[in-house]
């Protein structure tokens, strides 16, 4: 995962007990961070339908100009490939979830794109071609985990304690 990733560490003192007690009971806890991995990839998907941050704020507004030529009126979803890259991967005490696309790690932490060499950039905006020598994208954070992922996250934890403690 080059572009961006998430790394989730038990740092919730509940989950952490409750994780505790499913790696005495299981010995391999893998599959348990592999379904925490996929519960998030739902939700870090469900925020580009919503177009919500992971607290649930709404993400800026496009540029009216470029949102009136764009084929998807949703936000980050032109074609759906940076929605579609999240993916996750999962090892004994950690899930992370990102994205390998290059674009990725912009979109969700913001920041200036400047022309390589000094130059200019060269995109169109409407009809007209435009060249400045820098863009300003805004943040619009998608990785993240919210109070609905800590519930997810406990109950992954809960159900697979049930089934290992049976």
């Amino acid at each position: 995962m080059a572009g961006i990733t998430l790394t989730v560490t038990l740092e919730d003192r509940a989950v952490r007990e409750r994780f505790a007690r499913v790696e005495r009971a299981m010995g391999n806890t893998k599959p348990v961070m592999d379904a925490i991995g996929t519960g998030l990839v739902r939700s870090t998907q469900r925020r580009f339908v919503t177009q919500t941050d992971p607290d649930g704020g709404a993400w800026t507004a496009l540029n009216p100009v470029y949102a009136a030529t764009k084929r998807n009126a949703r936000i980050l979803t032109e074609s759906g490939g940076l929605r579609d890259s999240v993916t996750h991967a999962a090892g004994r005490d950690t899930a992370r979830i990102g994205s390998n696309k290059v674009h990725a790690a912009i979109h969700q932490r913001g920041g200036t794109i400047k022309a390589k060499g000094g130059g200019r950039l060269a995109f169109r905006m409407g009809d007209a071609l435009v060249r400045p020598t820098s863009v300003e994208i805004p943040a619009r954070p998608y990785l993240g985990i919210n109070a609905d992922d800590e519930r997810m996250i406990e109950g992954v934890v809960d159900g697979f304690l049930r089934r290992a403690t049976r």
